[in-house]
């Protein structure tokens, strides 16, 4: 039973006056004023009371008791669980201060103190129901707390936030497990939803060397790294033993000065060494996400300028892999598309940045990897003749005489029936790409996308012989003439 000991202690000089009585009768008024006030949920008034009839009777452990309940529905359980201890020291049989305590320990965190208070209610009361759930609870919190640090050190941090979860909702008021989530949370790339949660501490606390150093965690990883080493340096003052903060500062600092000296490189033309530091910069930390996204794209641009495509669509698709809505990453791996003439990709690229951001400049972009992509689909007459695109008028005369005399089909008239079938199918090709790329009208056409349908021209009607006959200048121009000495497939040619 709680103890009701008036000896007077820091009191009011008139207070002295009073006998004990007179005192215990009048710290009795307050505290049912209190509990009036407590029953109304007049929490702050409720506390006055009880502190009034704790002054008027100092060694009295109930009143102690009734004032950690009021504290704790006020939140403040850190002064709840100094005035439980205060209850339980002045009466050790006293119930209620040893189960506020053991709530008080359990809502703070402290799971094994908060078991041995509820074992001590249970020595009490063996049948209180309340405290064998506040028991279970407690189980459950230290449980929580051994899966969630298997976790960590398995870098499953989903689950330790799943288990941080469950544990708040006994240890509503415990710091560690908060700050313990909002960590995770970063690590995870739920930036706000972290800095929401270090926030809220250091609204509590501002001097949390914890929640200092999850807020610079956030701004790192969100590629803040000046802000970042600011909180970084900030928790380092209210705590210099901090080891994550000491080592996530050097990691800010190591790669903002090799992001830096990548760029400056890069800016003076020398590729080689950007790439080389924009390499060395992706070993510093693994886990920045969203820097090493552009780490990845910048050095995909120093790649392209490299002529190392292949690589550089490698690198930009890494950068897309971090951040998938990483817009520069998908533009540069798109145009790295265009260049090794992989058009289908660029195109979905393409379809991908005009999704999300419709500009002029993203739909020409479009438009115009379509356009090579329905191209590349035609013959490409330029390869029909061994061409290139920048061919002279010469050039193309000169290479279909070749490739007309090579395949024509009297050149192969002693051959197999499928290989004539196939030397008659290769000369038709090469005199419908004689007959656009010689033409500047349809050349143009041609070269701009166009369909030549539209200029007239029916390709399935084509008589290569009529291109062939006007190129050499009509019947008796030229004659394919066998010789039965030299064996068959040998030709001499002659021309009038």
């Amino acid at each position: 039973m709680a103890t009701d000991n008036c000896d007077s202690v820091n009191m009011d000089p008139d207070m002295e006056l009073l006998s004990d009585e007179e005192l215990e009768r009048e710290a009795e008024g307050f505290k049912e004023q209190g509990n009036a006030f407590y029953i109304k949920k007049d929490y702050a008034e409720a506390f006055n009371y009880y502190s009034k009839a704790i002054d008027m009777c100092p060694k009295n452990a109930s009143y102690y008791g009734n004032r950690a309940a009021t504290l704790m529905m006020l939140c403040r359980y850190r002064e709840a669980l100094e005035d439980s201890q205060q209850a339980v020291r002045l009466d050790n049989d006293f119930m209620k201060g040893h189960l506020r305590e053991g709530k008080c320990h359990l809502s703070l965190g402290n799971a094994m103190a908060a078991s041995r208070c509820f074992q001590r209610v249970l020595e009490l009361e063996p049948d209180n129901s309340q405290v064998q759930q506040e028991l279970k609870n407690a189980d459950s919190v230290l449980e929580y707390e051994r899966m969630a640090e298997i976790g960590f050190e398995k870098r499953d941090f989903r689950m330790v936030v799943f288990c941080m979860d469950r544990a708040l909702e006994s240890a509503a008021a415990c710091h560690r497990f908060k700050i313990l989530k909002a960590e995770c949370l970063a690590l995870l790339g739920r930036y706000p939803e972290a800095q929401s949660v270090a926030s809220d501490i250091l609204r509590m606390d501002s001097t949390n060397a914890d929640a200092l150093y999850v807020r610079g965690l956030c701004l790192y990883y969100e590629d803040c790294i000046d802000k970042a080493v600011q909180f970084f340096v900030q928790a380092l003052r209210m705590a210099p033993d901090h080891d994550k903060a000491r080592l996530a500062c050097r990691n800010a600092k190591a790669l903002k000065a090799k992001k830096e000296e990548g760029n400056k490189a890069f800016k003076e033309g020398n590729f080689e060494a950007a790439y080389e530091l924009y390499s060395e910069a992706l070993t510093i930390d693994p886990n920045n996400i969203k820097t090493n996204a552009k780490l990845y794209c910048n050095r995909a641009t120093v790649g392209s300028k490299l002529k190392k495509l292949e690589q550089a669509i490698e690198d930009c698709t890494k950068a897309i892999k971090l951040d998938e809505t990483y817009i520069k990453a998908y533009l540069r791996r798109a145009q790295c598309y265009m260049d090794t003439e992989q058009y289908e990709e660029a195109v979905r690229d393409y379809e991908k940045v005009y999704q999300t951001e419709k500009t002029k400049e993203h739909k020409h972009f479009l438009k115009q990897a379509q356009l090579e992509l329905k191209k590349s689909k035609r013959k490409d007459y330029y390869q029909v003749l061994g061409v290139n695109k920048n061919a002279t008028e010469d050039e193309i005369k000169k290479a279909y005489r070749k490739r007309a005399l090579l395949h024509h089909p009297d050149r192969h008239s002693g051959a197999s029936p499928e290989l004539q079938k196939e030397e008659e199918k290769k000369f038709k090709e090469v005199g419908e790409a004689f007959s656009v790329l010689s033409d500047p009208k349809k050349k143009s056409r041609y070269d701009s996308g166009q369909d030549l349908e539209d200029d007239g021209m029916n390709m399935g009607d084509f008589d290569a012989n009529n291109i062939f006959k006007a190129f050499f200048g009509g019947p008796g121009g030229f004659s394919f003439e066998g010789n039965s000495a030299s064996g068959p497939g040998n030709f001499f040619f002659q021309f009038g």
